[in-house]
């Protein structure tokens, strides 16, 4: 979610000149790799990753069983564990499934193209699902070294692109110099990612105050402060 550094070559951009994190998804391990064997249903898989958000958002994380999401999408749970085998990588991926609605439009300065971020992502984090996720994502995957790690390649990385993009666009409009190391471009992206992430985060999941347009414009400005250039 926010500006950035890399221009990532791997990633083609839409038409419209926005992108979403679902692209990347490949660059950081397609979440559901399949083998031979019955295709898999599309449909199938949006009806369990809305049953588990809306279970989630009723239940919470310890209510919420495989056997009454797989009731609530309609299908059988033989179903389900073969496409999710653990409930935390369900939740995982029907979370990251939200976040894959982000996306990083070209909208004529940074400045810009970061407020139109973090507002799309503040409306994602007023849903009671993805609260109750998150929370319960956060309290679990401090206790479990692998739902980390998957919390990092399906939620964390795919929106770090946002970040690139973001700073690829300000880099052709002539906003930024472009990148001389890679190395120190990707400890940028990181850092401005987790200012983002953690300050929207915080302000909505911990502090329970609004996000509102005058607010995410006094952070934006704050956050470009040091940079006068990348102001509107």
């Amino acid at each position: 979610m926010a500006p950035t550094t890399r221009q990532p070559a791997e990633q083609p951009h839409p038409p419209d000149g926005g992108t979403t994190p679902a692209a990347a998804a490949a660059a950081v391990g397609a979440p559901h790799a399949r083998g031979k064997g019955r295709p898999r249903s599309a449909a199938a898989d949006q009806a369990i990753l809305d049953a588990t958000r809306e279970a989630l958002a009723e239940l919470g994380w310890g209510g919420l069983t495989m056997g009454d999401v797989a009731q609530r999408a309609g299908v059988a749970k033989t179903t389900l564990y073969r496409r999710w085998p653990s409930k935390s990588e369900l939740v995982v991926d029907a979370i990251a499934s939200l976040f894959d609605q982000l996306e990083c439009t070209d909208r004529g300065s940074l400045q810009a193209d970061i407020e139109a971020v973090v507002a799309r992502f503040a409306e994602l984090l007023t849903l009671p699902e993805t609260q109750a996720a998150l929370l319960a994502l956060f309290a679990e995957g401090s206790r479990d070294p692998q739902l980390r790690l998957r919390i990092r390649e399906r939620i964390v990385q795919p929106q770090k692109v946002l970040v690139e993009l973001g700073r690829a666009n300000a880099q052709a409009r002539g906003e930024m110099d472009p990148d001389r190391d890679p190395a120190t471009a990707d400890e940028e992206i990181g850092i401005i990612f987790d200012t983002i992430a953690g300050t929207v985060e915080h302000r909505l999941l911990v502090s329970g105050e609004p996000v509102t347009a005058d607010w995410i414009r006094r952070f934006t400005t704050l956050l470009l402060g040091p940079f006068p250039g990348l102001l509107r």
